[in-house]
């Protein structure tokens, strides 16, 4: 079963464990060190604690009582208000297994139901074709490719953008 809930810091040492893997980094924007440690993920872990709960909603991604990864969808500003940024990683071991997908699907629903963001939107590499799939089956609709949009270990990256509209009432 998968479910997403609320950091806490006994999760550091997993989280840790799953970021020190390049596989899962050079899927996810620069800035996460390498070699990934405890300390960096109690860093994390505090940070999201901390944050403004309207504008940042960032979860654990549990699959059968385990830590399986990380997910959070973050509100933009300005003309923007309504639209929120989701970025999300699996932890290796656990992919392949419909986690990232229920993950989604489950803070799509709480960020709809929970705040006054309308749009939420992922923009992965297009390479990824993995985290392509997870967005289209979480019902996202893709809405064109950024050509030559992110420079990532020293190689200029295409990117996707997909997108999910609240329903109207």
């Amino acid at each position: 079963m998968v479910e997403i809930r609320a950091w806490r810091m006994e999760d550091s040492a997993k989280l840790a464990t799953i970021l020190n893997n390049r596989n899962i980094l050079n899927n996810l924007r620069d800035g996460l060190p390498f070699p990934y440690g405890e300390k960096d993920a109690e860093e994390y872990i505090n940070s999201v604690l901390a944050s403004d709960k309207n504008s940042v909603f960032a979860f654990a991604v549990v699959y059968d009582g385990e830590l399986a990864g990380s997910i959070g969808v973050f509100r933009k500003e300005n003309i923007h208000s309504h639209t929120a940024e989701l970025g999300y990683y699996i932890g290796q071991p656990y992919w392949n297994k419909g986690i990232a997908t229920a993950a989604v699907e489950s803070i799509c629903d709480y960020v709809f139901a929970n705040s006054d963001i309308i749009r939420i939107f992922a923009e992965p590499f297009a390479r990824n074709s993995a985290s392509c799939r997870v967005l289209e089956k979480a019902g996202f609709l893709c809405e064109g490719t950024l050509r030559a949009n992110a420079v990532k270990n020293g190689i200029v990256e295409d990117m996707k953008i997909y997108s999910k509209i609240k329903a109207q009432q």
